[in-house]
C-alpha cells in the first residue's frame, strides 16, 4: 500500500454491532481518513449514519465497492469475507477481517498488535482479527510468556451475550421480562441459532458457545486453542478451553490458569510484568476488593487483569482473572489498531 496523507477506508458490515462500534471509534481516533465508505447487505443499504457531523449513506457491498479503497475493515460474517475480501485485495485494498474466515489460514497473519505486531509485515493483502475471547487472553499472557516462559494454559470463559449478536441481546431482555412476569421464557437464539435445541440464557449459564466438534469441544473453544498457539508462535503450547455464555450484555471475563517455566516466582513478580504490559491494566487489591468486572470494563479499550494467585500445589502455577469489552478490544478497537499499524508501515 502506498504511503499517503489520508486514506480511503471502507467498513463492511457497518450496520452490525461491531461495525457500528468501528465507526464510533473511528470518529474519535486520529486515523487519517480521506473518505469513509460504509457497506452492508442489500437489506441494510440506504440507511444513514452520522460521522463527524456528516451523514453517510450505507451502500450495498459489491466487488466494485472497493475501487479506490485503501483499507477495508470487514465485520459482516465469514461468508461475506470469503466472497468479497479477495475482491477488495484485487482492487488494491488491505483487508482487516474480523471474522473466522481467514484466521487459521497459513498465508494470513492473525494479529493482536500488543502481542505480535511484526506479523503484519508478512501480510499478502488480508490480516485477520482474532476471536474476542482469544484477544484478551493473549494480551495478558504474552508478557508472561516473554518474561517467564509458558508450559501450559487452561481457560474457562464467562462470555457476554453480545458475543452472539444483537438478537441474542434482545432475547435476554425479553426473557428477563418473561421471568419477572412468571411467564415461560422463550428461547430461539442461544446457545446456537442454527441448532435444533435452544435454552434460555436469563438467570442461566450455557456451557456451549458455537457448535460442537467431533472431539467434544465447541468451535469457540477450538478457536481459543488454535488461535492462541498461532498468535503466540507456540504451536506446541498445551492450551485447553471451556467457553460458557452468561446472562450479561457486554464484556467477557476469563479465569486463566498458567504454568510458567521459571520456578520460585511470586505474585509480585507477575504483577510487575503485567503493570508494564502494553494495553493491560492491573486491578488487583484484595484489601479494597479491587478487581475487574464486565461492567467496569465496558466501553474501554484495555484488557484488565486481577485476582492473581499462586497455585497452592504447583510452584510454577498461577491463576488470573482477565476481563475486556468484547465489542471494543475484542473486535472493533483491535481491528482499528491493525489498520493504524498498516498505515505506519506503509
Amino acid at each position: 500500500m502506498v504511503n499517503k496523507e489520508a486514506y480511503n477506508i471502507a467498513v463492511v458490515g457497518a450496520t452490525g454491532a461491531v461495525g457500528q462500534k468501528i465507526v464510533q471509534i473511528l470518529e474519535i481516533k486520529d486515523l487519517p481518513i480521506n473518505e469513509l465508505k460504509l457497506l452492508s447487505s442489500k437489506r441494510s443499504a440506504g440507511k444513514k449514519v452520522k460521522f463527524k457531523n456528516k451523514e453517510i449513506t450505507v451502500e450495498e457491498a459489491t466487488p466494485e465497492s472497493f475501487s479506490g479503497v485503501d483499507i477495508a475493515l470487514f465485520s459482516a460474517g465469514g461468508s461475506v469475507s470469503k466472497k468479497l475480501a479477495p475482491e477488495a485485495v484485487k482492487r488494491g485494498a488491505v483487508v482487516v477481517d474480523n471474522t473466522s474466515a481467514y484466521r487459521m489460514d497459513e498465508e494470513v497473519p492473525l494479529v493482536v498488535p500488543e502481542v505480535n505486531e511484526e506479523d503484519i509485515k508478512s501480510h499478502k493483502g488480508i490480516i485477520a482479527n482474532p476471536n474476542c475471547s482469544t484477544i484478551q487472553m493473549v494480551a495478558a499472557l504474552k508478557p508472561l510468556q516473554k518474561a517467564f516462559g509458558l508450559s501450559r494454559v487452561i481457560v474457562s470463559t464467562y462470555q457476554a451475550v453480545s458475543g452472539a449478536g444483537s438478537q441474542a441481546n434482545e432475547e435476554l431482555e425479553n426473557q428477563i421480562k418473561q421471568y419477572v412476569n412468571n411467564e415461560e421464557m422463550t428461547a430461539e437464539i442461544l446457545p446456537v441459532k442454527g441448532d435444533e435445541k435452544h435454552y434460555p440464557i436469563a438467570f442461566n449459564a450455557l456451557p456451549q458457545i458455537d457448535v460442537f466438534r467431533d472431539n467434544g469441544y465447541t468451535f469457540e473453544e477450538m478457536k481459543m486453542i488454535n488461535e492462541t498457539k498461532k498468535i503466540m508462535h507456540a504451536p506446541d503450547l498445551p492450551v485447553a478451553a471451556t467457553c460458557v455464555r452468561l446472562p450479561f450484555f457486554t464484556s467477557h471475563a476469563e479465569s486463566v490458569y498458567v504454568d510458567v517455566k521459571k520456578s520460585g516466582l511470586t505474585v509480585e513478580d507477575i504483577w510487575k510484568v503485567l503493570r508494564e504490559a502494553d494495553g493491560v491494566i492491573l486491578e488487583d487489591d484484595i484489601a479494597t476488593q479491587t478487581y475487574p468486572t464486565p461492567l467496569t470494563a465496558t466501553n474501554k479499550e484495555e484488557v484488565f487483569v486481577g485476582r492473581v494467585r499462586k497455585d497452592l500445589d504447583n510452584d510454577k502455577g498461577f491463576h488470573l482473572w482477565v476481563v475486556s469489552d468484547n465489542l471494543v478490544k475484542g473486535a472493533a478497537w483491535n481491528t482499528i489498531q491493525i489498520a493504524e499499524r498498516v498505515i505506519q508501515i506503509a
